[in-house]
């Protein structure tokens, strides 16, 4: 299994593809193939039955698509800006994620 530094949750920037600039909160992540599901970009026309959904809603339904992780950057929630992920151990042994420009706890 992958290591990834972003998870589920996370609010990511796009910075590579059709949806370059973009950003949204991570809605799903697979490590074992390194991709994530960003809300509103990578978006793809899925062809729905209405027997598959219960009867509610058939036809064509626009769905976000997974991306790979190289091509999303972490926004950091205190400065704000897209930035590289670092690690570090706290006092009582937990590996923390940290912003590399702002140096914060993310």
């Amino acid at each position: 299994m992958n290591k990834m530094n972003i998870k589920t949750n996370d609010k990511v920037k796009v910075i590579a593809g059709k949806d370059k600039g973009k950003s949204g909160k991570v809605l799903a992540t697979n490590p074992a193939k390194s991709r994530v599901v960003v809300e509103g970009a990578n978006l793809a026309s899925v062809h729905v039955s209405a027997q598959k959904t219960g009867g509610t809603e058939s036809g064509i339904v626009r769905r976000e698509a997974a991306i790979h992780v190289s091509n999303v950057m972490l926004i950091c929630p205190k400065c704000d800006e897209a930035t590289r992920v670092g690690h570090k151990f706290l006092e009582d042994g937990t590996k923390v994620r940290v912003c590399k420009k702002c140096g914060e706890t993310i």
